[in-house]
């Protein structure tokens, strides 16, 4: 059996699944390959896939499957699987990092003072205690990120279409609810033909006015333009984001708006969850070998 390793993954990863069988990084060999393993690089798509006649196990090291073509893949066979729970905390931390620097003006206090600026009385702070944090999409990271606001005395509320009943956050059954209340939104959102654009004009409209927004979820679940214009108006205070339409981005304006912090998406690549997602692959692989 080949294992064809497309994109970065724990430097250990191919020592620790030697043993189910030969382990190559080499892409040409993908017509052979029956295990492929990916992260949002690669993208599975019909052809690729059709590419790959031997292909019978995909693992996305990652939350999202929106870069694999599941209809067709399952149409071919083919097992897809991904590594959710491994990521969710180093997605939460991240997406918390966001919400702490951008009131703290963090980067633009790094900026000015190696500009050789004292802004002292210019940048001023605001505290994320007894704020409202308001999270879309109450998953595995979305509550991993409730216990650390909580931890921060912050008031927790969230929307999820599916889950009704929350430990860490006061569930809300309206999208709009927590739009409309929280002073911070975390969006935790898969991409799929409900979530794509969900956050466009009318719903940033729903927003506290001054409100910021953090996205570690998707790209395309907003859309650009509209959090720009928001930005400029003031509607909102702040953008975090760590997700594109493409990777890397191109032509976006989000580069050149106010008061943004961006990331080169960044939310799973911590040296702790690399390893928890190469733990992941090997116990899927194994399963997958055990029951062939």
């Amino acid at each position: 059996m080949l294992i064809l390793i497309s994109d970065a993954f724990s430097p250990d990863l191919p020592e620790k699944i030697s043993r189910f069988g030969k382990v190559t990084d080499d892409k040409g060999k993908l017509p052979e390959a029956t295990v492929l393993l990916v992260r949002s690089k690669t993208k599975v798509t019909k052809e690729y896939i059709d590419s790959a006649p031997n292909l019978k196990l995909v693992i996305r090291g990652g939350v999202g499957l929106d870069n694999i073509d599941l209809d067709y893949a399952v149409e071919k066979g083919i097992t897809v699987h991904n590594t959710a729970a491994a990521s969710s905390i180093a997605v939460a931390e991240l997406a918390f990092a966001l919400m702490i620097a951008m009131p703290n003006n963090i980067t633009k206090a790094d900026r000015s003072m190696r500009a050789g600026q004292w802004e002292k009385k210019e940048l001023k702070r605001t505290e994320l205690y007894q704020k409202t944090l308001g999270i879309v999409g109450l998953g595995r990271i979305g509550t991993e990120l409730a216990k650390r606001a909580t931890a921060f005395g912050m008031n927790v509320i969230a929307y999820h279409p599916i889950v009704k009943s929350s430990t860490v956050a006061t569930m809300t059954t309206r999208l709009k609810d927590v739009l409309n209340n929280s002073d911070y939104v975390s969006l935790h959102l898969p991409l799929n033909h409900e979530t794509k654009g969900m956050i466009d004009a009318e719903m940033l409209n729903e927003f506290k006015n001054g409100a910021y927004l953090v996205n570690t979820g998707r790209g395309k679940t907003i859309v650009e333009e509209d959090v720009v214009d928001a930005l400029q108006s003031g509607k909102l205070a702040g953008f975090g984001n760590d997700v594109w339409y493409t990777d890397p981005p191109e032509n976006t304006p989000l580069i050149d708006a106010p008061n943004v912090i961006v990331l080169p998406h960044l939310g799973a690549s911590t040296k702790e969850n690399l390893l928890r997602i190469g733990d992941a692959i090997e116990s899927i692989i194994h399963d997958f070998v055990t029951t062939e």
